[in-house]
């Protein structure tokens, strides 16, 4: 007998004992666990590690994430990729690989995803296969379910830390340097509207989170997010927002850009929107252009370029406004932009960090401040460079009581 067939059996006996009217305590639970998988030892001999994991995944499988709960608490685990029921695999350390067990069944997998996305009040189905979740902690879930799932369900979890990773600690990993953070606590304490961009996987929001950190603590700061995961520890007067997805008549759905207009009349010092990816960039713009300075937001993108272009984009699809019209506003509101890469080691770091300057030509111009630099080509080794530029959009450092001297030379 397989190890699936055998959980399939004393899961069975397990809720065959269980007196599901009454509340049930987790030593009750583990228990009942313990005293099945003793008794089927009898009959199929078992070593003790066997009998722990048979008891410690009985009782994940009522109480937590079945299979999965041992990887998300693990520390060294990052992401959690499961193709299908079969097919689970997770990064660890930076490194990918097959996990040897799997869900006993389909069903355990797709009952498992019904039960995380009902607990965010969302919906996935076969006419809604596609879905964004979270889980009590915060990880990120994405799950995308058949027919459009050729293989089976399919779920990505993204798991982030207990507690937000602050730039000290980005700054030691190598993910920038000390004078560039500096530098990026100066701007963001003077309300210059930053936009960070990057790949998937490149730690956009990590990167969000610790930048978030350098925000006045007497601010009052509206987060703007498809699923809530931004962990803005320091900020008191916080209020978060999220999405909702149409129910099933169809009714009852609130877009980001819903929440944008909702959040300008919450009298919000910032406006924090964890990611652009359509329309709401137009919303995003015009809330950066109407007095919500020191704003900050994500999109993914390849490189600053790119993600100006891709910007450009969005709000072409979102309005009628001439492609002038739109650089104009684009180059007004965004001042900083700073972009993420992931190295083929695993590494994350900041290779770039530009100022808008305006419209130059019919073209938004941009000048690197900061710029990665490989120690030999093709190595992953380098370093994030000051460049010979200075910054020129200088009056909200004025305003700020700040001078020039944050750019000096690199350290």
């Amino acid at each position: 007998m397989s190890a699936n067939e055998a959980m399939i059996a004393l899961r069975e006996q397990v809720r065959s004992r269980l007196d599901f009217s009454v509340a049930l305590s987790d030593e009750e639970l583990m228990t009942t666990a313990e005293s099945v998988v003793m008794e089927w030892s009898h009959q199929h001999p078992l070593t003790a590690s066997e009998k722990v994991g048979y008891v410690r995944r009985l009782f994940h499988s009522f109480r937590g994430l079945d299979i999965l709960q041992p990887l998300m608490e693990d520390p060294e685990v990052n992401e959690i990729m499961i193709n299908n029921h079969e097919e689970i695999f997770v990064e660890r350390a930076r490194e990918i690989s097959r996990l040897a067990a799997s869900f006993e069944s389909r069903e355990k997998l797709e009952d498992l995803i019904q039960s995380i996305v009902a607990g965010v009040n969302r919906i996935v189905n076969e006419s809604t296969p596609i879905v964004d979740a979270r889980l009590k902690d915060g990880s990120r879930v994405h799950v995308v379910l058949p027919p459009v799932a050729l293989k089976g369900p399919c779920m990505t979890i993204r798991k982030f830390p207990e507690q937000p990773m602050t730039m000290d600690q980005l700054v030691m990993r190598g993910t920038l340097t000390e004078t560039a953070a500096n530098f990026l606590k100066t701007l963001v304490e003077s309300k210059y509207n930053i936009f960070i961009s990057g790949g998937t996987g490149t730690g956009k929001t990590t990167f969000l989170n610790a930048l978030s950190q350098f925000i006045p603590t007497d601010e009052r700061i509206v987060t703007i997010e498809d699923s809530a995961e931004l962990q803005l520890a320091t900020i008191a007067n916080l209020v978060s927002l999220e999405t909702r997805n149409a129910n099933t008549e169809g009714k009852g759905e609130v877009t980001i850009r819903d929440l944008i207009r909702a959040s300008l009349r919450m009298r919000p010092n910032r406006i924090i929107i964890g990611e652009v990816r359509g329309g709401e960039a137009l919303d995003m713009l015009q809330a950066l252009n109407t007095g919500h300075e020191g704003s900050i937001s994500t999109g993914h993108g390849n490189s600053v370029k790119d993600m100006l272009g891709r910007l450009e984009t969005m709000v072409i699809g979102a309005s009628e406004l001439p492609l002038p019209v739109i650089r104009g506003q684009m180059a007004s509101a965004i001042d900083i932009m700073l972009h993420l890469a992931r190295f083929r080691d695993g590494s994350r770091k900041v290779v770039e960090i530009s100022e808008i300057t305006g419209v130059n030509n019919g073209e938004i111009s941009h000048r690197p401040l900061f710029l990665y630099r490989e120690a030999d080509r093709g190595s992953v080794e380098g370093r994030l460079i000051r460049s010979d530029h200075r910054l020129q959009r200088t009056a909200k450092l004025d305003m700020a009581g700040k001078g020039l001297e944050i750019i000096g030379a690199e350290s």
